[in-house]
């Protein structure tokens, strides 16, 4: 059986993944922006590579 870390918070909550609220929302920031650049790189390589070679054209 796998022992889950539990981590009790100053409420007395506690949370699966073991981080505070605040390291929580850390997290969530780095990752979301992380994602967003991510998202944005896809986005301009698939518009250089359909003006550079378009897909779908005279099928």
């Amino acid at each position: 059986m796998v022992d889950t870390v539990r981590h009790e918070g100053p409420e007395g909550h506690t949370t699966l993944s073991g981080l505070t609220e605040a390291e929580a929302r850390e997290f969530h920031r780095y990752f979301t922006a992380s994602f967003l650049g991510f998202l944005a790189l896809a986005i301009v390589a698939h518009g250089l590579t359909y003006a550079f070679a378009p897909w779908g054209v005279n099928m």
